[in-house]
């Protein structure tokens, strides 16, 4: 497993600078990319360019001992819409990357733009590891249990709160609440607590109102 910092420091040469230095310079169109660690999106304007640098790319991370994920690379028709006769755009202009789903969609205005969801299995893996945390800790007090699942959930909406994303991190809060209830039922010698007896726990211990915290497309609506 290689950490981020040295994934950075290697495929700054291998990949960042050889895509800005020899690359760019022949393609027909415009392109950029995308890099974080070992995960990376190249965009280009013009389909050949796309596939020319697919071909190369196996060669290019084979020269220093690289290989590429065969599941993870792929081609993605990402145009907008509108460029594709206005037809609707189909699931396979869909990726997921850093813990998103990127998908077109429609603003307010009409206009079609790049939104973002959390990841489903990246959400999955929240909601198990509140799950696990519940399971293990369900003999805390009530105080340090909402103190912990307060940071943790804070912690969520600083990473996924962003513009479009106000309905995952809503669920994402309810699904915690009730995952919450769950354990402490299970602490309890009369389980089952009544929806509403919790209703009344939840104003004492209430976590915090889902908030989107980057704003990324409001420019743009």
């Amino acid at each position: 497993m290689v950490s981020p910092i040295l994934s950075n420091i290697y495929l700054h040469e291998v990949l960042d600078k050889w895509f800005s230095d020899v690359v760019k310079p022949r393609l027909k169109g415009k392109a950029f990319i995308v890099r974080y660690a070992d995960d990376a999106i190249l965009a280009f304007s013009c389909r050949e360019d796309a596939l020319r640098v697919m071909k190369v790319l196996p060669k290019r991370f084979g020269k220093y001992g690289l290989t590429i994920h065969p599941e993870k690379t792929r081609l993605i028709d990402c145009r907008k819409p509108k460029a594709q006769g206005g037809a609707k755009p189909s699931k396979s202009a869909t990726f997921d990357f850093l813990g998103f789903t990127h998908y077109w969609g429609l603003s307010k205005k009409g206009r079609w733009y790049i939104r973002r969801k959390t990841d489903k299995s990246r959400y999955s893996r929240a909601l198990k590891g509140i799950d696990e945390w519940c399971r293990r800790n369900r003999h805390l007090s009530l105080k340090r249990q909402h103190k912990a699942l307060t940071l943790k959930v804070r912690g969520h909406y600083a990473y996924y709160g962003i513009t479009g994303n106000g309905m995952g991190i809503v669920r994402f809060r309810h699904q915690v609440e009730r995952i919450w209830r769950k354990w402490l039922n299970r602490r309890s010698r009369n389980p089952d607590m009544p929806w509403e007896r919790f209703q009344r726990f939840r104003k004492r211990f209430a976590l915090p109102p889902a908030k989107v915290v980057h704003s990324y497309c409001a420019a743009n609506l």
